[in-house]
């Protein structure tokens, strides 16, 4: 017998949208006295609350601004916003398993609308 796991639904978040998602996790576990947090679920509040410095709000419109581009696709635009790359190389990392290679001109628009949120 063996036990498949399958997908049933896929969603990305923004570090932000993660850290509201956290924080109510984190009060309802403080509501129950019983329940103790595990270290992974501490780790991830302790992760998002140093990196995510945009609200869910402006979180969501970066990546609107950033899927508007031509070479950015959802999950590109997704991990850009987490990352908010400030130069070429680091924004070149974010496409390094691509199959395709952006123009220096392409960078630079992308990296101008990092700076809008940065």
């Amino acid at each position: 017998m063996t036990i498949f796991k399958a997908k049933v639904d896929e969603e990305y978040l923004t570090l932000a949208e993660t850290k509201a998602v956290l924080e109510d996790l984190e009060v309802e576990r403080a509501a129950d006295e019983d329940r103790e947090m595990r270290y992974e679920l501490k780790r991830a509040i302790e992760h998002v609350n140093r990196f995510a410095l945009l609200d869910p709000e402006e979180s969501r419109e970066f990546v609107s601004q950033l899927r508007e581009l031509e070479k950015v696709d959802e999950p590109t635009a997704y991990k850009i916003a987490n990352l908010r790359p400030l130069d070429r190389d680091e924004l070149r990392a974010v496409f390094a398993q691509e199959r395709y290679t952006l123009s220096g001109d392409e960078l630079d628009e992308i990296l101008d609308v990092v700076r809008q949120y940065a």
